[in-house]
């Protein structure tokens, strides 16, 4: 299939001016620069020396390839280098180094209200967008209603756009963009700024862009977004690509490296030092992932894998061990037992591991609190208040489309509807 989108070692690099003797040199006045301009001979015969800018690599060796009709995700902490990325596609900026090759027409929203005139009427600006994008009037005219209906800015079509608010700018741009049949579509995160319902009209557009043939390059700080709409993904991190393939697994390290860093994910109990345990039966715990990998996050409706490793200084006969899951507020909202008629323990003396998994973890999106608690029926031998902390995150579980989810806890359901 032929490629849409070719990036060769792309690479952009900015000066960041360095403060020196006090002067911030290369963002001073015209004034303050002719004044810096005549006291450096003095300076230099004082042994100064000029500041040279230190540089930022916002890119560094960006490369990959987009075939025709694919829709991308591109997933990244903030300061990836993401909006940097799509600015030089959309030949907004240029590159330090490498080289990029486009093959089809851009539609590009980045930034809201970008190419609009503030004086100018919203009737005015899409005519101007549109122009700006590379289409005709007549071609303009032939979707001018729909661009308008989609908006849904009908009455305020001949007002100047500075009296817009963020969420009208936002309706209009990507109205523009979207309906102007661009062959290369490039989205930024601004559909945040719009309203649910907004957001699911675009995510539908993107999708009927898609399967028209259009590729699609969409930045996004939602992660059931992407999973809903893209094929693939392309994880950025510091500038350079961390991860470029399946959707889930680069959202699954996306993950990894928004909420637990870069380390190596160990988790160690928070509330192991605390002088109210008697015994210290619990040395540690972890939630593992699909591979066995310690994370610090749980995806909605994803598996849930809690391993604790255990040493219990004296013989315990069919001791149970608690799991218990909190809220933030200390709210218990689930409890977790070793079953009594079936002992997975029968007599617990030394250091052993246990492991608790639950194949759809029930519980909405949210940060939680592990409570552990070892015993037996008329005795407690260990409890570790806020064991540990995990994040469950949002995502798609279901193929339902919805990015929030209110309430406690989540679960599949079947629907059906029979007319009367």
């Amino acid at each position: 299939m032929v490629a849409a989108v070719t990036v060769r070692d792309i690479s952009k690099c900015y000066r960041v001016p360095r403060v020196a003797n006090g002067q911030l040199y290369g963002y001073g006045t015209l004034r303050d620069d002719l004044v810096n301009l005549a006291r450096w001979p003095m300076r230099l015969l004082r042994g100064e020396k000029r500041a040279a800018d230190d540089e930022f690599w916002a890119l560094k060796g960006v490369d990959f390839t987009i075939k025709r009709g694919e829709v991308i995700g591109i997933i990244g902490h903030n300061g990836a280098g993401k909006s940097t990325l799509l600015k030089i596609l959309s030949r907004i900026t240029k590159p330090t180094a490498g080289s990029i090759l486009l093959r089809g027409r851009v539609g590009s929203l980045l930034e809201v209200g970008t190419g609009f005139h503030p004086e100018l009427t919203g009737r005015e600006n899409l005519f101007l967008n549109g122009a700006i994008l590379g289409m005709r009037r007549r071609e303009i005219m032939s979707k001018f209603d729909a661009i308008v209906d989609f908006a849904e800015i009908g009455p305020f079509l001949d007002t100047p756009v500075k009296r817009y608010s963020s969420g009208m700018y936002v309706r209009l741009a990507f109205a523009i963009a979207a309906h102007l049949e661009p062959e290369i579509l490039i989205v930024d995160e601004v559909l945040a700024v719009g309203d649910l319902a907004f957001q699911r009209k675009c995510m539908g557009r993107m999708k009927e862009v898609g399967r028209s043939g259009a590729t699609v390059l969409f930045v996004s700080h939602s992660m059931p977004a992407i999973e809903a709409l893209c094929s693939r993904a392309i994880l950025m991190d510091h500038g350079q690509i961390a991860r470029d393939g399946e959707v889930k697994d680069c959202v699954t390290e996306y993950y990894r490296k928004v909420l637990q860093g870069d380390g190596d994910g160990e988790v160690c109990l928070i509330g192991l030092d605390s002088p109210a345990r008697r015994v210290k039966a619990f040395r540690s715990a972890a939630l593992l992932d699909p591979d066995g990998r310690p994370v610090t996050f749980v995806p909605m409706a994803g598996p849930f894998h809690l391993r604790l490793a255990i040493d219990c200084p004296r013989a315990v006969s069919l001791p149970t061990v608690t799991v218990g899951i909190d809220d933030n507020m200390g709210q218990r909202l689930l409890n977790l037992v070793t079953p009594a008629t079936r002992p997975v323990i029968e007599r617990l003396h030394g250091a052993g591991t246990l492991d608790c998994i639950i194949e759809r973890f029930p519980l909405a999106p949210g940060d939680y609190w592990i409570q552990l608690r070892l015993g037996t029926l008329d005795d407690e031998i260990d409890d570790v208040e806020r064991a540990m902390r995990f994040t469950v995150t949002e995502c798609d579980a279901f193929g339902e489309g919805h990015e929030r989810h209110s309430g406690l806890v989540v679960a599949p359901s079947q629907w059906s509807f029979a007319r009367s």
